[in-house]
């Protein structure tokens, strides 16, 4: 008998992925178990779905961080952080950003996710999952999470059919376009913005009844199925990643890295 895949999860609102992954957890259609539930916010009702399961959970409050460090100029920072290293590994501000721009959200980023990741290894976890976490996670947390050498150990669900609107608004931002498909898709996370190597995706029709509020709820069909499906790759031991290279149309040589499916 394998051992059980030990899945933290991160969330910010209502929980209806934990959820998802949760039921199927109970089912034993995922060979994996919720060990842990983190949050940014303390009125996230979704803190009460894993309470109700007994599963550990915790919030981190990074509006009250933020907010204190912009109070505090001079706030301390981990002993390990080196912001120029981060800086020059960060992919989710252009590098002609304002300088301020990017080094407070750096560093702010920093004192949160320093307290994330000493609450978070109170439990041992093999794979974190991010199931509507609404903040974008730096360099220094990522690398803290994975293991070199191996597969990432980070998976984030998006609304929308990937490398197309990345961003928090995905549903609004297919429907506004006038799409007449939508979708999600669950990634690995990598140092920029919903660029991360794909796992999986799923698709659903937009009608020409369709409003913002009828998608959502068809994306987030697709997303209860779509998210135990792909963790049960990861326990299964299915996924492998592939880096290549080609030349673009513009004669820009363009290197990749794709999740592939192992067979067996």
């Amino acid at each position: 008998m394998v051992d059980r895949l030990k899945v933290g999860v991160l969330i910010s609102g209502s929980g209806s992925n934990l959820q998802a992954i949760m039921d199927q957890c109970d089912k034993k259609n995922i060979n994996a178990e919720v060990v842990f539930v983190g949050s940014d916010n303390k009125e996230a009702t979704g803190l009460l779905k894993a309470k109700n399961s007994n599963i550990p959970y915790f919030v981190v409050d990074y509006k009250k961080i933020i907010k204190n460090c912009k109070k505090t100029p001079e706030f301390k920072l981990p002993n390990d952080y080196d912001l120029n290293k981060i800086k020059a590994s960060q992919n989710l501000f252009p590098k002609n950003s304002v300088k301020e721009k990017i080094n407070f959200f750096l560093l702010s980023r920093a004192r949160a996710e320093a307290e994330l990741l000493n609450k978070m290894c109170k439990h041992q976890f093999d794979l974190l999952v991010l199931a509507g976490f609404m903040h974008k996670l730096t360099p220094y947390f990522i690398s803290k999470v994975n293991t070199p050498g191996k597969l990432p150990k980070i998976m984030n669900i998006h609304p929308a059919i990937l490398p197309s609107f990345p961003g928090i608004c995905g549903y609004e931002d297919t429907f506004n376009y006038g799409c007449k498909v939508g979708g999600c898709t669950v990634h690995f996370v990598d140092f920029g913005e919903d660029t991360g190597p794909i796992i999986g995706q799923k698709v659903f029709s937009i009608t020409p009844d369709d409003t913002i509020d009828s998608i959502k709820r068809k994306g987030l069909e697709k997303e209860w199925a779509l998210f135990p499906e792909c963790i049960q790759l990861y326990a299964n031991n299915k996924l492998k990643l592939e880096t290549y290279s080609y030349i673009s149309g513009l004669g820009k040589q363009i290197t990749r890295t794709v999740v592939k499916q192992q067979s067996g």
